[in-house]
């Protein structure tokens, strides 16, 4: 289908066009002072609409006519014959007008009048539908440009989404070996901690399995979560681990990558929390400004691993998922200062509608209360 008629707004702007082309054959039928202007009217306005519509019938012969991939002889000789046949029409058509116009009255001899200038309006039609042809190579190369932008723009999407994907699919398993690690480290020490500890991991997996695909949740969703996999490491560890947080309310609601801190809360505890003898607090602070939300997590720094400024896997995959969804609006920055891990995030505030409110996880107090 023609891209005129696709949609009616077009077609009436199109044919709004054609009304200059109406005025000039109007004219130059009326210069030669052999007819009045009326009658120059009623040839020329019917000329004008049929030549409008005639001009749609070159859209496939164009398209299937690329200049740049068709044989030369094949595409002049195939447009010239074109060309005589549209003009050979027009212009009988313009000749059984007159014929027609001829019997009322006011338009005698206007045939014979038309004969004359059937060579000028031959030359002139000709001229009209070369115009239009390259008028329909221009929106045929437009249109081409368009598809293949859009093309390209819809294979982006897809890339980042298979890098979004293969870059979540490290979450859960990274984590998931850490958990089956700290039950079977209570195992033998202690059955009762490491049944806990497994009851609460299947929670937190399944909680974090019933994200499904969503690429984004509320960030309220996002810190439930990871409150769910500290308590589930307080198990483990007991007063050694502190959690702390400084969350703005305003913040909740804004929309964060899924699984984007869990990475996070795990290197701090890993590298953090069960590397120090007397542990520490994790601090979680949340801040929306200025169209930005900034998220901090502090964490004791491990005494005996050289700073790494944000090279750790966990980090790192937190970095791409960032890029990937903010290429030019992020910020990850990372730092150890004075025995303490500084990694901070900044991103767009979005906010993300939905109902599902998330319910903060359970705090365990004391080990011995969770085992009781």
């Amino acid at each position: 289908m023609h891209p005129v008629l696709a949609r009616r707004v077009r077609l009436d702007l199109y044919l709004l066009a054609w009304l200059p082309i109406a005025a000039l054959l109007t004219v130059a039928l009326a210069i030669p002072d052999r007819r009045p202007w009326w009658e120059a009217l009623a040839i020329g306005a019917p000329l004008a609409l049929a030549a409008a519509f005639m001009s749609l019938a070159q859209w496939p012969l164009c398209r299937g006519l690329p200049i740049e991939r068709s044989n030369p002889i094949r595409f002049l000789g195939s447009h010239l014959i074109s060309l005589m046949l549209s003009v050979g029409v027009w212009l009988l058509l313009g000749a059984s007008i007159t014929l027609v116009l001829q019997r009322f009255p006011g338009f005698a001899d206007s045939y014979e009048r038309y004969r004359l200038d059937a060579p000028s309006l031959a030359v002139l039609g000709a001229l009209l539908f070369m115009v239009v042809t390259m008028l329909h190579y221009l929106m045929i190369s437009f249109e081409d440009t368009r598809d293949a932008e859009r093309v390209t723009l819809q294979a982006q999407v897809q890339a980042r989404d298979a890098e979004l994907r293969a870059l979540r699919a490290q979450v859960n398993p990274h984590f998931l070996f850490n958990g089956l690690n700290a039950v079977a480290s209570l195992a033998g020490s202690d059955p009762a901690r490491a049944r806990t500890m497994c009851v609460m991991l299947a929670d937190f997996l399944r909680r974090s399995l019933a994200l499904g695909g969503r690429t984004e949740i509320m960030l309220g969703e996002e810190l439930d979560l990871a409150d769910r996999y500290l308590a589930i490491e307080r198990v483990r560890f007991g007063d050694r681990l502190r959690v702390e947080h400084d969350v703005d309310p305003e913040a909740s609601r804004c929309a964060v990558p899924a699984l984007l801190l869990q990475p996070l809360v795990e290197n701090a505890v890993t590298h953090g929390i069960a590397h120090s003898l007397t542990g520490g607090a994790i601090r979680i602070t949340v801040r929306r400004a200025a169209g930005r939300l900034d998220i901090a997590l502090d964490n004791p720094a491990d005494p005996d691993r050289p700073p790494s400024q944000g090279s750790g896997l966990g980090i790192a995959n937190v970095r791409s998922r960032l890029a990937s969804l903010h290429p030019r609006a992020m910020r990850v920055d990372s730092r150890e200062e004075d025995g303490t891990f500084h990694i901070e995030l900044s991103l767009p505030a979005v906010e993300k509608d939905t109902a599902l409110r998330p319910t903060r996880a359970p705090r365990v107090q004391q080990p011995s209360q969770e085992v009781a």
